[in-house]
């Protein structure tokens, strides 16, 4: 992968957190510089990257420039939104609507589909009451969403930082357990989303660095159902 000299450095693994941000900057169109994070290795424990990402996950930015390193995925989408003034409305109104969203991402959608995906896909041990709490409130969400999207065209009316940190989850819903086909409106949401080139540049990059035929392998991995 061919690297840009730019004084914001990018720490990621190409999960649903970590193409939030890959998306942001694609859309921004300013150069930075992109740094695996393999997680399966354990890169993110290392000394180097614990200065950065004291939590030890990814992703994490680093903003040379005005000397800010920043971690969690939310967190990061916000001060690049602030910082360049991109993708969040500057009125109080408009952006408190983006960032009621991007909140509810950050503390409902992300951790519920993470959880719906481990317990339907990898947890060594079967447990139904795991599936059936976590699958309902995962269709709850869903369900949430679809009428939001049935009234605007983006998340927050316009396209923002908010789309970008909900959209990645979004994309593997099977894992989730959910057919799209009940869900109309984020159906033609994620066919806006999915075709914009900065996302598809995201993602094309996120397959160089982790191509999708390991991405299952490596989830195996990371639950403890294969040997590293």
């Amino acid at each position: 992968m061919t690297k840009q000299s730019s004084a914001t450095q990018y720490y990621y693994w190409p999960t649903a957190n970590g193409q939030k941000v890959a998306i942001f900057l694609e859309e921004s169109g300013r150069p930075y510089t992109i740094h695996p994070v393999n997680i399966t290795k354990g890169e993110q424990f290392t000394a180097e990257y614990t200065r950065i990402s004291p939590d030890q996950r990814i992703p994490a930015l680093v903003d040379a420039e005005a000397g800010v390193s920043v971690f969690e995925s939310g967190a990061i989408l916000l001060y690049l939104a602030q910082r360049r003034r991109q993708f969040l409305p500057q009125d109080v109104k408009g952006a408190a609507e983006v960032l009621q969203w991007l909140f509810w991402q950050a503390a409902s959608l992300g951790p519920i589909l993470g959880q719906t995906v481990f317990f339907l896909n990898y947890a060594s041990e079967h447990s139904s009451l795991a599936q059936a709490r976590f699958s309902k409130e995962t269709e709850r969400l869903y369900r949430v969403l679809e009428k939001q999207l049935s009234e605007l065209p983006f998340v927050a009316g316009d396209y923002s930082i908010a789309d970008m940190a909900i959209y990645p989850w979004v994309v593997i819903h099977a894992k989730q357990g959910i057919t799209l086909a009940d869900y109309p409106h984020i159906v033609a949401w994620m066919k806006k989303i999915g075709e914009r080139p900065a996302v598809i540049r995201a993602y094309a990059k996120g397959e160089e660095i982790r191509p999708s035929s390991q991405a299952e392998d490596e989830r195996r991995k990371l639950n403890g159902l294969a040997p590293l």
